[in-house]
């Protein structure tokens, strides 16, 4: 009678999960998309029920190690010795998308210029660019209730009810959140999300006339995006390239 060794397991190690997302912090600072210590990306610790990691309250983005990043429950409390605050505030949306959405294992959240100038807006991402095509109709909005607090447990039901099945969402009056089932996705999201963003205002800006693609090209373009099957798979390992090279203390 033979044995047979189980099969391995392909779910990464939280040692890896860690360094890809210190490695997120980390291109969240090169890129500008930060707001001092405030906003988080989170992720869902594979293996561990209601265990997620993200910032200790305090580090600049670029000061963000993999021993750094702090395990917390699902509402935001540390599950884990730390010296560093945590703000369980500043989880509260992060707590309802990781509760509501079993796909969402990382949820990045940002306050950047160019996604707070489109928050500002009554309308939402508008195809002036193949760029900005890939989120046509693909991008919940959810109206301005005030700041997220622990409190308001009726916001998060209306905040989860406005993503939906999406993968991105303009908080109104705010900011720019995406998800996605692994840290490259969510980041790959959130980054082409900024660059939609920027080139919204940019155009806007310029005061001429703007074209607009018919519905048929949208959707198109739209498609092609979609058929594309690597979702940021071949950027994040670029990126952690670029990280290895010239921040490797990401690592620590």
């Amino acid at each position: 009678m033979s044995s047979l060794s189980p099969a391995p397991s392909t779910a990464p190690t939280e040692r890896a999960v860690r360094e890809d997302l210190a490695a997120a912090y980390r291109l969240m600072a090169l890129f500008g998309m930060t707001d001092l210590v405030y906003t988080h990306l989170s992720v869902r610790l594979p293996g561990r029920e209601h265990a997620y990691l993200v910032n200790p309250f305090g580090f600049l983005f670029e000061e963000i190690t993999a021993s750094s990043l702090v395990v917390v429950d699902a509402d935001g409390l540390p599950r884990q010795e730390t010296s560093w605050p945590i703000n369980p505030a500043g989880f509260v949306i992060h707590s309802a998308i990781h509760r509501s959405r079993p796909d969402a294992a990382c949820v990045m959240h940002t306050h950047t210029l160019a996604g707070m100038v489109v928050a500002a807006q009554e309308q939402n991402i508008l195809p002036l660019n193949q760029i900005n095509m890939e989120f046509y109709g693909r991008v919940g909005f959810h109206p301005y209730e005030g700041i997220a607090a622990d409190d308001n447990l009726s916001e998060r039901e209306r905040l989860v009810r406005d993503l939906g099945a999406r993968n991105a969402l303009i908080l109104q009056n705010h900011g720019l959140l995406t998800v996605g089932a692994t840290i490259a996705q969510a980041f790959y999201r959130m980054y082409y999300l900024e660059q939609s963003c920027r080139i919204q205002i940019a155009a806007q800006s310029t005061g001429v006339p703007l074209h607009t693609p018919s519905e048929a090209q949208i959707l198109r373009a739209r498609k092609q995006f979609e058929d594309d099957p690597d979702e940021g798979r071949l950027i994040w390992q670029a990126l952690r390239r670029k990280l290895d090279r010239e921040q490797p203390d990401y690592r620590d």
